[in-house]
C-alpha cells in the first residue's frame, strides 16, 4: 500500500473519531495517558494517521528532515517497511525542522525528498518534536523515555504491541542494522498485553 492510498483510507478516520486540530491531539492524550493510542498525526496529504488504528501492532515513529546527512536513511526505512509491514509494522515519518533547520520547506519539498528515496510509508505533516510546543506524541514519548529524547533527525522510537516504547534508536543507527530488525521481530513474538 502506498502512502497516498493509505492516507486516503485514513481520511475517514478523522470524521469518525471527530478528531481535528491541536485540541483533538490533547484530548487523545487525556484518553490514553499510558499508551500511544490516543495520539494521531495530521497526514502530509491531509487526513489523520491515528495511532489507535494500529493497536496491538508495532509502530515505528521517526522524525525526518529533507536536508540532513541522515536523509538517505529513508531508503533503509523503506526497506524495513517493505519487510515488516505485511506482518503488521506501521512506520510513520514525522518531518521536523527542529534540528539544524533541515526541514525548512513545505509539503511539496517533503514529498519530493520522500519520492527520491521511494518512500511508501505514511508521512505526517511537519511538527515540532522538542519542547513545550512539541507534538503530543513526542511529549508523551519524553515522559515514557526521558533519557532517550531525540537529539537530531532520524531518531527512531519503536512502540511495542502494548502501546509503550520498547526500543529507541538514535540518528546514527541505520535502519538496516540487525538490532533494529531484532527489536521488531521481538515485538511480533511478544504478547500485546506484555
Amino acid at each position: 500500500m502506498n502512502r497516498r492510498s493509505f492516507l486516503a483510507g485514513t481520511a475517514s478516520l478523522a470524521g469518525a473519531a471527530q478528531l481535528t486540530g491541536a485540541s483533538a491531539w490533547a484530548q487523545g492524550a487525556e484518553v490514553s495517558a499510558r499508551t500511544c493510542y490516543g495520539f494521531g498525526f495530521a497526514g502530509l496529504d491531509g487526513g489523520l494517521i491515528g495511532l489507535g488504528e494500529f493497536a496491538g501492532r508495532p509502530i515505528m515513529v521517526v522524525n525526518t528532515a529533507s536536508l540532513c546527512g541522515f536523509t538517505p536513511q529513508y531508503k533503509g526505512l523503506q526497506a524495513l517497511w517493505q519487510r515488516f509491514s505485511p506482518r503488521g509494522l506501521m512506520l510513520i515519518g514525522v518531518p521536523s525542522n527542529d534540528f539544524g533547520g533541515q526541514e525548512p520547506g513545505g509539503a511539496q519539498e517533503i514529498h519530493q525528498t520522500a519520492e527520491t528515496y521511494g518512500v511508501g510509508f505514511p508521512i505526517a505533516a511537519k511538527v515540532k518534536v522538542l519542547g513545550p510546543e512539541a507534538h503530543p506524541f513526542y511529549r508523551w514519548a519524553a515522559l515514557e523515555r526521558p533519557h532517550d529524547l531525540p537529539k537530531w533527525n532520524f531518531h527512531k522510537y519503536l512502540v511495542g504491541r502494548n502501546g509503550h516504547i520498547t526500543a529507541v534508536f538514535g540518528s546514527g543507527v541505520e535502519p538496516g542494522e540487525p538490532r533494529v530488525a531484532t527489536a521488531i521481530e521481538a515485538e511480533f513474538s511478544s504478547s500485546a498485553a506484555g
